[in-house]
């Protein structure tokens, strides 16, 4: 059984672990990692990977970590439904499981925040 006392650094682990998996999904859409590039800015891919790439720095690394979460799970949910839902009734029929997995993860971020090991964590409110 892992100990409680671990439980701020597993949660940054997997704050910092999601947080790089969307960036590479975003480098996908500009040719990088094995991807197509999209043009940029273009609707929806171009678009999806700029603000993947940018969400998911911020979220890896905790600054404006809520509401970048919160900008990236509502993402998800629209690419989900736009996307992948029109392919099958279920995630696991329509390739979306990914999709609903980060949209879940960052919902819950965005509800805790950075927490450990996190640019917010170390910022001093006043």
């Amino acid at each position: 059984m892992i100990p409680e006392s671990l439980e701020p650094r597993i949660y940054a682990l997997l704050r910092i672990v999601f947080g790089l998996m969307f960036l590479t999904y975003g480098l996908q859409k500009f040719g990088m990692l094995g991807g197509q590039a999209a043009p940029f800015l273009s609707w929806p891919f171009g678009i999806a990977g700029v603000l993947e790439v940018l969400l998911g720095a911020l979220i890896a690394v905790g600054l404006f970590a809520k509401p970048a979460a919160f900008v990236a799970s509502g993402e998800m949910a629209v690419a989900y439904f736009m996307v992948h839902q029109p392919q099958g009734a279920l995630p696991v029929m329509n390739q979306g499981i990914p999709a609903v997995l980060f949209c879940f993860a960052f919902l819950y971020v965005a509800t805790r925040g950075a927490g450990a090991m996190s640019i917010d964590g170390g910022r001093v409110s006043r």
